[in-house]
């Protein structure tokens, strides 16, 4: 919240008063963004993407082995999708019937009814399937494979691969436009790459320069923007329409998930040190407007068009063990029950 603070002891003019009245209502009516609360999920593994159904008000979180889903409207679980190996992401049709994971030890990705939470289908992918979407123009279902560098596509009718297409390298989010065109950040060349859903052919490659390895990616359909966050701090931002980087914004480090709120023009960085990034996308350079503190490790994330709110994924961190042949990186590891979403919304 932006304050006026007014010295004691100084006398104003008429003008000046007036002047200083008319930025208090402007001052008043902005909102910032602050944490709401806390849903604690519990159990143990680690977590990857989340994906909003903001209709059913439910929120798909990717846990391990299985898939919590949880009711926004009052924070509670309400079913779990289980029989995978390893969890990445959902993608969801827009009729509101069928849900993909991919599951990325499995090299699969399972097709679950949402009315009942069951498994009716598991189709084959690549090599440890990671991003997922679902193209609503030509309905198929996009899984880009981390390991083995292409992007499996199902035919949803069918329910069978259609095509394997070959990528540059390590694929990450992907976003899809509504025409049939699929956009999807390349981790270890620091570029996009462009396929289309109609001819199942790749067919552009964009660098970001100044983007080291790409990971989160929103879409602004309307303004036809990309926002894709980066090691160092960085979110690119580049028009699709021309293949073009238009800038560079600066957010929180460790950034892995990115958001976008159409109704405010404001873009969001999830990032591991604990911090959501808020991006004003409709000022020159792309200034970050806002810094809200989370929780440490919190750096996946779900925007809710229909409330405004995110979501993230996060759990409470050990110790930081020293290096080690089974822990080379020293990594922490999350406290037994403690993996919750964090929720933050505009005050």
């Amino acid at each position: 919240m932006t304050h006026t603070r007014i010295s004691r002891g100084r006398t104003f003019t008429g003008a000046a008063a007036l002047a200083l009245c008319s930025l208090l209502p402007a001052a008043h009516a902005q909102k910032s963004y602050a944490v709401e609360t806390k849903w604690t999920i519990g159990g143990e593994g680690g977590w990857d993407y989340l994906t909003m159904d903001a209709p059913a008000h439910r929120l798909y979180v990717t846990h391990g082995p299985k898939v919590e889903v949880l009711d926004t409207t009052t924070g509670k679980v309400v079913g779990q999708l289980t029989g995978y190996k390893s969890t990445h992401g959902v993608a969801l049709d827009p009729d509101g019937r069928f849900g993909y994971v991919s599951d990325g030890a499995g090299n699969a990705v399972y097709v679950f009814d949402r009315a009942t939470l069951a498994n009716v289908a598991t189709i084959p992918a690549g090599t440890n399937p990671d991003g997922i979407l679902f193209e609503p123009k030509t309905k198929t279902v996009w899984a880009f494979n981390g390991r083995s560098k292409n992007v499996t596509v199902i035919d949803t009718k069918t329910r069978t691969v259609v095509a394997t297409i070959a990528l540059p390298g390590k694929p990450e989010f992907p976003q899809a436009d509504g025409t049939g065109m699929i956009y999807d950040n390349i981790e270890d060349k620091n570029e996009i790459v462009r396929l289309d859903a109609n001819t199942l052919k790749l067919t552009g490659e964009w660098p970001l320069t100044g983007c080291e390895s790409p990971s989160g990616m929103a879409i602004d359909i309307t303004g036809h923007k990309l926002y894709s966050v980066c090691d160092g701090k960085k979110m690119a931002v580049t028009d699709y329409a021309a293949g073009k980087l238009l800038g560079l914004a600066e957010v929180g480090d460790g950034p892995d998930a990115a958001g976008f709120d159409a109704k405010t023009g404001l873009a969001f960085s999830s990032n591991g040190e604990g911090t959501l990034t808020v991006v004003n996308t409709k000022a020159k350079n792309f200034p970050a407007v806002e810094t809200v503190k989370t929780v440490l490790g919190a750096r996946t994330m779900a925007f809710d068009e229909s409330t405004g709110r995110i979501y993230l994924a996060a759990a409470i961190m050990g110790p930081k063990p020293a290096p080690s042949a089974a822990n080379p990186r020293g990594r922490a590891a999350a406290l037994p029950g403690s993996f919750m979403v964090v929720v933050v919304g505009k005050q």
